[in-house]
């Protein structure tokens, strides 16, 4: 028996919502580092595993972006511009669980991440500013963003994803 959580797919009389992109990670680690998304709506669906979501980039449109949440004995990291604003008031706490940001009781007046949804027995940890960029550069996907900007002659983006 696998350990993977597959969901069950029944067919839907609606269209899929095209301004929403879904991120899951059961059982695993997933990094989503860079220009991954130009959506404001990320659906995060997680069991049991590592979530490492870069929220910095220039390509993410401009006002709020909302992280609806459905995780379970995760952690998932967010990687933030320095003046982020992380408003977790709509976010439901279950069990023991850790939002962890250094700069939590810090005014900041930049773009809003609303976190909604459902905490299970897990941890969101936030890494604004040079933490995040070496959060982003400890990474297997730093190295392989290296070497095709090397084959390129552009410059890497996962350092500072807003600057470009």
């Amino acid at each position: 028996m696998s350990n993977q959580h597959t969901e069950n797919s029944r067919p839907t009389a609606h269209m899929p919502d095209l301004h929403t992109e879904r991120v899951e990670a059961f059982y695993t680690s997933v990094k989503r580092l860079g220009h991954w998304t130009r959506r404001r709506t990320i659906d995060v669906r997680t069991r049991r595993a590592s979530l490492h979501l870069d929220l910095r980039s220039a390509q993410l449109p401009e006002g709020e972006i909302e992280l609806r949440l459905l995780s379970e004995r995760s952690m998932i990291k967010l990687l933030l511009p320095q003046d982020a604003v992380l408003d977790e008031r709509e976010l439901t706490l279950d069990g023991r669980c850790k939002i962890k940001d250094r700069e939590r009781h810090v005014a900041h007046h930049g773009r809003v991440i609303r976190l909604t949804g459902t905490l299970r027995r897990g941890e969101i940890r936030v890494a604004r500013g040079g933490v995040a960029t070496l959060s982003a550069m400890f990474s297997r996907e730093f190295l392989d963003d290296c070497r095709s900007a090397h084959r390129d002659g552009t410059r890497p983006v996962l350092p500072d994803p807003g600057a470009v």
